[in-house]
């Protein structure tokens, strides 16, 4: 049974930073692509991030310059840093392991002044 518990979301002003984290169990992160993915209030989820096994990351256009995900395989931890954070950033953040089709509960990410 694959668990994943994301944290670190909150409010912050424009230009702000956060840092989320994915705690996984039931899961090697040196065996699967894991990705951050967000969904905003009337739209459709989105992938934000994504890093392999072998840490290879992609990003969205809309993040590149401004996002870093990386994990720790000793932790089972995914992080997703975000810098220079907009208005536009405002959604809920599920971390995503998608060779086992699993979710996180979502962690809310406001922006706002």
């Amino acid at each position: 049974q694959v668990q994943l518990v994301e944290s670190g979301g909150g409010l912050v002003q424009p230009g702000g930073s956060l840092r989320l984290s994915c705690a996984a169990s039931g899961i090697l992160f040196t065996f699967n692509t894991m990705a951050w993915y967000r969904q905003a209030p009337g739209k459709e989820r989105e992938l934000v991030a994504g890093i392999s096994s072998g840490g290879s990351t992609n990003y969205a256009d809309s993040v590149k310059g401004r996002f870093t995900i990386s994990k720790d395989n000793a932790k089972n931890t995914v992080y997703l840093q975000m810098n220079s954070l907009k208005p536009e950033d405002t959604a809920v953040y599920y971390c995503h392991a998608p060779r086992r089709n699993s979710w996180g509960q979502g962690t809310q990410v406001t922006v706002s002044s």
